[in-house]
């Protein structure tokens, strides 16, 4: 039987961050909303939201980048 270790390691990055994610919006934001209600959770969330933007912006030029480098390497 063979493995993809390559699938695997893919699988397991999405899983960690998917984890760090949840971890950071619902404890994060729950944490916030227990100690100091509901209206400072909705600026949290807002405030998380903004500064997700940024780094979600990085990661699709990157993979832009590299689907155009696929492409045009394909020789």
């Amino acid at each position: 039987m063979t493995r993809n270790l390559q699938k695997y390691a893919r699988q397991t990055n999405l899983r960690l961050i998917a984890g760090a994610l949840v971890l950071l919006f619902i404890v994060g934001d729950g944490m916030i909303y227990l100690i100091y209600g509901s209206s400072a959770a909705v600026m949290g969330l807002f405030c998380l939201l903004a500064g997700m933007t940024p780094v979600v912006l990085v990661v699709l030029i990157i993979l832009i980048l590299d689907w155009i480098t696929k492409r045009v390497n394909r020789d």
